[in-house]
């Protein structure tokens, strides 16, 4: 699913601009005006996202894109509901002289150089650099930020538009965010603390904003007022699982300073200590610690190595794969100067990462490393070099590599670990991971295996959602592969997976190992309903982008099944289920008729060391299709080799072809006289 937040094209160079007739404010509720009259907005949503999404769009975007991003599998002709979309938006945006929806091909491009477009002004002030910007510029930025980008606009049933949005609200409230911390330290010290209030009103867990506001009161003799922020503050952090120490600290600094200042943000707020937590038992703990701009003139004002760090801990929390220490602690350590390794002790978890950001003309530079607390040791560590063509969706695309690599390596190191025990000395945890290791080796005896320790786990902790998922993953295999009764293990995984969402609604496991139950119920498209809530929970889960592949090759869209492969094995490329991800991929190109590019993936797949009868299969039929029988029967007396009795009615047993698509790869089977 894509995420990306995208930047804006050429802008007006001042931000009071208002050149057009067109106004048009985006930063709160949307609204339109010509010549200053107030121009009537339609009903429709869809009409409304649809100009919201074009108007920040760097470059023309396909017809195509459009429909998939604002209508569903269940509308019945997307691109008719798309011109009707387009016309309602040609007729308000029209002037007497021009169209404003520029067509190039398929694609399009809203035309807005010339209207005053508060969205775009206060991107491009803060990527000119506020430092420009005057007094008076950065009050009226202030002022056009007058609320959450697009607000009130939210779909049910769009969840690429949906996470685009919130990506772009993300975006907007940290560039409000930079312009009240800039403007804070111009104003004078009487004007200072309303818009430091504003800062925090607007990222209240920022220790920035809270250390600054506390250190204003303080300066301008207010202690009562301080003290009530004070309490405020800390039911709020209390409320939502927050460290509230350093705010603390940094209000007895404040209190303490000897000498009043002479503005909100003229010195440093003070130093703020973070107390060790202890990592939970039976998972893994992870601190990101902030990384660092190693430029004098940040990459983006308002700091974008404070919002990729921002960004990958959230990510990596929604996985709930491990527990990641919250922002404020990693930041609070960080602005004393401690370094990962320390600051990775004092936490009291198993594992740290930390890097630096860099602009180096047109590119950007990232660096970032993965240790191990316990022996310090450097688990993993990459160089990301991008060209700076859309600098969010650069940032989006390696904060995508760094979560997922982070994730496929903790869970390596903790399966390598679990191995080494005596499996009696197991926690749940462990266990769990052990389980790991036998699953993905495919046979019937690790199988077996798997099983046997995903239940220890689940004896040692019942709540333990992804326990109950990967034991419901053993039983979908035996499905699967006919090791054992068919009916009876599709009943068991469909068990374990409710257990699994019982435990834990909010996993991306859970839902992807209901979504999979499903499938081999029969029920596709309650099946797509599930995994789509695993990616929509977490963005990351390659799992379940290549699940949705998976339903989607076969029985549904098979350019969605292509894209859904495609960014799977971009977040995990070196997945132990690789070879269904390449093997999905085959499928829907040999649906789509592509039978020679169909035929070199699906040998990619059976390829893979761990790929089963199942996978070599595809390869044969796809290889069949492709005219490539001597392959196709080399395939086959792999297949053989491994299961005597494998046969064509195995292969269409195990999946759930649509009858153009059976009949398809039946036609394949008879070219080698496989029947």
């Amino acid at each position: 699913m894509e995420t990306r937040v995208e930047s804006t094209r050429t802008l007006p160079k001042h931000p009071n601009a208002t050149g057009g007739r067109l106004e048009v404010r985006m930063l709160g509720v949307l609204a339109l005006a010509r010549n200053g009259a107030a121009v009537d907005l339609p009903a429709s949503r869809k009409v409304r996202a649809l100009f919201a999404y074009l108007a920040l769009a760097p470059r023309p975007v396909p017809r195509t894109r459009l429909c998939d991003l604002l209508w569903d599998d269940a509308a019945d002709d997307p691109r008719g509901e798309l011109r009707w979309c387009l016309a309602k938006l040609r007729a308000l945006l029209k002037p007497s002289d021009r169209d404003r929806i520029e067509s190039a091909g398929d694609a399009l491009q809203l035309d807005l150089d010339d209207a005053d477009v508060d969205a775009l002004i206060v991107a491009a002030a803060t990527e000119r650099g506020l430092d420009s910007c005057d007094d008076a510029e950065l009050r009226a930025l202030a002022t056009r930020c007058g609320g959450a980008f697009m607000d009130g606009l939210e779909f049910d049933r769009c969840p690429e538009f949906n996470a685009w949005l919130a990506g772009q609200r993300r975006r907007f409230r940290d560039l409000h965010a930079a312009i009240l911390a800039k403007l804070a330290v111009r104003c004078r010290p009487e004007e200072a603390l309303p818009v430091l209030e504003q800062w925090v009103a607007l990222t209240p867990f920022d220790l920035r904003a809270q250390a600054a506001l506390l250190q204003a009161l303080a300066a301008s003799g207010r202690p009562r007022d301080g003290e009530r922020h004070l309490a405020a503050a800390a039911k709020l952090f209390e409320a939502e699982e927050q460290d509230f120490h350093p705010v603390r600290e940094a209000w007895r600094a404040a209190r303490s300073a000897s000498a009043p200042a002479t503005c909100a943000l003229t010195s440093e707020p003070a130093p703020i200590r973070a107390q060790p937590i202890r990592a939970m038992p039976n998972r893994a703990a992870l601190a990101v610690m902030p990384f660092r701009e190693l430029d004098d003139r940040p990459v983006l004002p308002g700091g974008s190595a404070a919002g990729l760090t921002y960004d990958i801990i959230a990510r990596l929390a929604k996985l709930r794969h491990f527990f990641v220490i919250a922002q404020g602690s990693v930041f609070a350590l960080a602005e004393r100067s401690i370094g990962p390794e320390e600051a990775g002790r004092r936490l009291g978890v198993d594992y740290v990462a930390s890097g630096t950001i860099r602009r180096r003309d047109d590119r950007l530079l990232v660096t970032v490393e993965l240790i191990e607390t316990g022996s310090a040791r450097i688990l993993w560590s990459e160089a990301f070099d991008r060209r700076l063509d859309d600098l969010f969706a650069v940032l989006d695309e390696i904060g995508d590599s760094i979560v997922s690599s982070i994730a496929a390596e903790i869970e390596t190191v903790e399966k390598s670990s679990a191995i080494l025990k005596p499996p009696s000395s197991l926690t749940a945890w462990e266990a769990y991971h052990r389980g790991l290791w036998h699953m993905y080796r495919f046979t019937r005896e690790e199988n077996a295996a798997a099983r046997q320790f995903f239940r220890q786990a689940i004896r040692l902790d019942p709540t333990f959602a992804r326990a109950h998922a990967g034991l419901s993953f053993t039983h979908w295999q035996s499905a699967f592969q006919r090791w054992e009764d068919h009916v009876a293990e599709a009943a068991r995984a469909h068990d374990a997976a409710a257990e699994s969402l019982l435990a834990d609604d909010r996993d991306p496991v859970a839902h992807w190992a209901m979504g999979r139950a499903l499938w081999l119920a029969d029920r596709p498209d309650d099946s797509l309903a599930e995994l789509k809530n695993a990616v929509a929970l977490s963005p990351n889960f390659a799992l379940g982008h290549y699940a949705v592949s998976f339903v989607e090759s076969q029985s549904g869209d098979p350019t969605a099944a292509i894209s859904a492969s495609d960014h799977s094995r971009q977040l995990s490329p070196f997945d132990p289920l690789l070879f269904g991800m390449l093997g999905t991929r085959a499928l829907a190109l040999a649906r789509l008729g592509d039978y020679e590019a169909s035929a070199e993936w699906a040998l990619k797949a059976a390829a893979r060391p761990n790929a089963h009868a199942n996978i070599r299969a595809i390869a044969l039929h796809c290889l069949a299709l492709a005219g490539r029988l001597d392959e196709a029967r080399a395939q086959f007396a792999a297949i053989r080799k491994a299961r005597p009795d494998y046969c064509a009615d195995d292969f269409f047993a195990a999946f759930r072809f649509q009858p153009e698509a059976e009949a398809l790869f039946r036609a394949g089977a008879a070219r080698i006289g496989l029947g």
